[in-house]
């Protein structure tokens, strides 16, 4: 049977399944309808589809219809920034002009939280990973659907420790959607994976023996692409750079990737995804400052771009990542400030810094219906 066939098969057993016992006519315009119409619209869109019947209701609602919408959106209309500024979180589109976003809605924080406590550490397909500062405890929240669902294990094994500990988030091929925990503690390293399918934590086994564990290096949040999440180690303290490490997400193995070198004293990097591809800005030559654009080719880098020195260091200390609308990136220090980096130009006219959401606990996110909870349906 050809992949063609076996795809339609596969769409007229999930709609046989939620009520279509009628016509094949009847099956194919809902099968039209569903999977090359509904899938493509917002997520907010879908929200209100859900609203013309019972029929549309049960087929939308379902987990298999959440995970196939998130990968055929475009990300361009999706994509929003979440500023925690009080309990009412402020959201605003990223598809704008220089000029800064005009304020799009405000939401409700759903957890019991001071929401000066509440860190977001990262996002992905829609969801956030926050940690309650005052409490270490985790948090993976979807702030279109308000879902949430605390991860933390009832004896404290999984609490998050700013500084010290580092996440990711990312999704098997069972599309389920997992956390990974790196916890270190007095020279001592452990990691867990949290899993929403079977919604407990297991221990991963490592190398534990390899010198980069120990001691106090920097780690970066995860960035997942390809099956990998990747992370950085800033191991400068103990003069051995910047090391790359990708954790494989079937295999559960950590490996040492190549990442780019540099001849000068000190250099840091900062990684991010575009267009389905692993980059990396590498800031180096202190105090001189030089920032470069990398790509990730196979097992090699490519420098694809060097930006001007106009603020050194603009891009140490921070988070980038990726505006699709535009093409451009949006740099957010750790104390919220916010430059906006257009690769597409030159010189100054590059680096545009932005004022409207100074100093704000942020991050950018895609609205989709992904759920923190497997069973969700």
């Amino acid at each position: 049977m050809s992949t063609n066939n076996l795809q339609s098969c596969k769409r007229k057993k999930f709609l046989h399944g939620h009520g279509r016992q009628s016509s094949s006519i009847d099956d194919l315009g809902l099968d039209i309808l569903v999977y090359e119409i509904l899938i493509r619209l917002p997520a907010k869109g879908v929200g209100r589809s859900k609203c013309v019947c019972k029929e549309w209701l049960s087929v939308l609602s379902t987990r298999h219809f959440a995970m196939m919408h998130c990968r055929h959106i475009s990300t361009s209309y999706n994509q929003k920034f979440i500023a925690i500024d009080s309990r009412l979180c402020s959201v605003f589109p990223l598809s704008c002009e220089d000029s800064g976003p005009l304020l799009n809605s405000r939401i409700l924080l759903p957890f019991e939280a001071p929401w000066n406590k509440v860190n977001i550490l990262t996002s992905f397909e829609g969801l956030l990973c926050v940690c309650f500062r005052n409490t270490g405890k985790l948090v993976i929240w979807n702030p279109l659907t308000r879902a949430f669902k605390e991860v933390s294990s009832s004896n404290s094994r999984c609490l998050y420790k700013p500084k010290s500990d580092a996440i990711g988030l990312y999704v098997d091929k069972t599309d389920d959607y997992k956390l990974l925990h790196i916890k270190r503690r007095r020279g001592r390293m452990w990691v867990h994976v949290y899993s929403s399918m079977f919604d407990s934590w297991h221990k991963i086994t490592f190398a534990n023996k390899l010198r980069c564990w120990h001691g106090k290096p920097i780690w970066s949040n995860g960035t997942f692409c390809k099956g990998v999440l990747y992370y950085l180690v800033n191991c400068f303290i103990e003069n051995k750079g910047v090391m790359l490490f990708g954790f494989d997400v079937e295999s559960e193995r950590f490996r040492l990737k190549t990442f780019p070198r540099f001849p000068h004293a000190y250099y840091d990097g900062n990684l991010v995804v575009v267009h389905k591809e692993l980059h990396v800005f590498v800031t180096h030559g202190l105090p001189n400052w030089t920032v470069d654009l990398w790509r990730m080719e196979g097992e090699s880098w490519v420098k694809l771009w060097v930006f001007p020195r106009i603020q050194p260091p603009i891009i140490l200390s921070c988070s980038i990542t990726h505006i699709t609308s535009t093409g451009r990136f949006l740099v957010v220090s750790n104390d919220g400030v916010a430059n906006e980096i257009d690769t597409t130009k030159k010189g100054v006219d590059c680096f545009l810094p932005l004022v409207w959401f100074h100093g704000l606990q942020g991050a950018i996110y895609t609205e989709t219906l992904s759920s923190p909870d497997f069973y969700f349906d």
